[in-house]
């Protein structure tokens, strides 16, 4: 009977560090992890530093009055596969997110900490250099920390515990400048910095607002600028639309729940002011569900899967929350920024949830989106209407004379003859507007149909036909494209008086029903229109 020999395998240190540096840490999400160190540190005041010297050298910073900790809790924190934390409910997990998160971005890592106000500061620094040229898991340990980091604690941290986490040899932040000092590196990490700006108001939103009850209140700073909260669900704005929570049994036998909410934002022009409508972010990229773990936001803006994003949706925010109980049945990965849920939860949510938020939202952007139509269309015919104008008597075609307005009833003579037809019979709606007027809706669902508006013959353009809106739409503002698509139109409906007789007059009207039913399939595809109101006004 043979027994298997036990033999120890040690990692190589050096190849191992470099390839944990591919884990697929954006640089957001980086910073993040090691402001969730500092809020599971108990820390009420975060400042984090991103700067660069003349040379083109970045540094990166952040600083906490958190419980820190002394030489043996530091070596213990820096260790790959740190002890796991005492509070299951930490934002700090897997004690691995401190070094690969930092090292995603930099070749060198120190953390300097005190675990009293009367304590030594003591620092350890992970460098990917000399652990490289050494072999060896080398821990670099310093009683001196560098004066920058001592200066850092000291401004949010004076004579109390606190740790900083402190990144140099920044290799992978910004791309390669010939010049690394210049203005488009400059200009490239103070882009880097607004975007990590909005992450953090956005993932620890409900920390750092003082009004928000669900979890501890939390000061972040950037650069010298307070983060403030932002809530991508805007309530007390948006409408709840539904709600449920859910008993789940866990692995281990134990039960936990999660929430899940679905919001219907306002759309643009219904917000009380501009600025609470810019502050909303209203784009379909902003649609979807945004998942929250402990009260951190882990994941967002996604369907997961469930739907494309599409414009009909742009105004449906869900909210999934859960805690730590559910860590195992949710698979939550090392970056804690995404989960998998199991079919039954998945199909749930897709079947039996979100369709009738997704249905309400729908209704309510189409409502709101033919009011920005029509808006939009109120003057982009002006200049058909002039040109047209201009060239009535030139054109000619046939004699139209209406017979009762009432009824419809016009008598049309032409070069076949006279005939008595049925046609839509109207006014201007504005002075001028006599040969091509857009209207919101036509018999049938009809791109166009010919009228008479103030005795001159003239066409009606349905505005809520999908070709207006896609085709139309994007060209308003475009005088000269307007006019070409106006002529056309109307020009069809000239010729068709000029042509039709009492036995033709219903094979003009399925040939306008065809071409309008070809023309509603052939725009399928195409993107649906920004309107003012459902442009993103971030």
């Amino acid at each position: 009977m043979s027994s298997d020999e036990g033999i120890l395998s040690v990692p190589d240190p050096g190849r191992t560090m470099e390839g944990l540096r591919d884990t697929g840490y954006s640089f957001e999400t980086a910073v993040a992890d090691l402001v969730d160190n500092s809020i599971a540190a108990s820390a009420t005041n975060i400042d984090i530093r991103v700067n660069q010297d003349f040379r083109g050298n970045v540094r990166v910073s952040i600083a906490d009055d958190g419980e820190g900790m002394d030489r043996d809790g530091l070596i213990e924190a820096m260790r790959y596969g740190s002890p796991r934390r005492a509070d299951p409910a930490s934002l700090g997990k897997y004690g691995l997110g401190l070094k690969t998160a930092s090292t995603a971005y930099c070749r060198r890592l120190s953390v300097i900490s005190r675990n009293s106000g009367e304590a030594a500061l003591h620092m350890a620094t992970w460098d990917l250099d000399h652990v490289m040229e050494k072999q060896k898991w080398l821990l670099l340990m310093s009683e001196e920390p560098d004066d920058e980091a001592v200066a850092h604690l000291s401004d949010v941290a004076s004579d109390k515990a606190g740790t900083v986490v402190v990144w140099t040899k920044v290799d992978r932040l910004l791309g390669h400048y010939q010049n690394p000092g210049g203005k488009p590196a400059q200009k490239a990490l103070a882009k880097r910095v607004i975007e990590l700006h909005a992450h953090l108001a956005e993932t620890y939103q409900r920390f750092l607002n003082a009004k928000d009850q669900r979890a501890r209140n939390v000061s972040i700073s950037l650069n010298g600028n307070k983060v403030e909260a932002w809530d991508p669900f805007q309530e007390g704005l948006s409408e709840l639309v539904a709600s449920d929570t859910i008993l789940i049994e866990t692995e281990s036998g134990a039960e936990a729940e999660f929430t899940v909410r679905a919001f219907i934002l306002p759309r643009r022009e219904e917000f009380p002011t501009d600025e609470l409508a810019k502050a909303a972010k209203l784009s379909s990229e902003r649609q979807g569900i945004y998942i929250y773990r402990q009260e951190r936001l882990i994941h967002d803006a996604d369907w997961l899967g469930m739907f494309q994003k599409e414009p009909h949706s742009t105004l449906l925010r869900v909210e999934f929350s859960f805690d730590h109980r559910l860590d195992e049945a949710f698979h939550l990965d090392i970056k804690k920024s995404q989960i998998i849920l199991n079919d039954d939860l998945w199909n749930w949510l897709k079947n039996q949830f979100l369709p009738a938020p997704r249905r309400d939202a729908n209704r309510r952007y189409r409502e709101g989106q033919k009011k920005d139509v029509t808006k939009k269309s109120e003057s982009a015919h002006d200049a058909s209407n002039r040109n047209i104008g201009n060239k009535e008597a030139e054109v000619g075609g046939a004699e139209v004379n209406v017979t009762d307005p009432n009824t419809g009833e016009v008598t049309v003579v032409n070069t076949r003859g006279k005939f008595t037809l049925k046609l839509p019979v109207g006014a201007a709606t504005k002075p001028g507007e006599v040969f091509i007027q857009p209207v919101d809706e036509v018999s049938d669902g009809l791109l166009f149909e010919p009228a008479i508006i103030d005795q001159h013959k003239a066409v009606r353009i349905n505005t809520d036909h999908p070709y207006y809106r896609k085709v139309y739409v994007p060209n308003l503002n475009t005088s000269v494209t307007v006019q070409g698509m106006d002529s056309l139109l109307w020009a069809l409906c000239v010729a068709e008086l000029s042509a039709t007789t009492d036995k033709t007059a219903e094979n003009f009207s399925d040939m306008r029903y065809e071409v309008s039913r070809i023309l509603r399939k052939l725009v399928e595809s195409l993107p649906e229109p920004d309107t003012e109101s459902e442009a993103d006004v971030a």
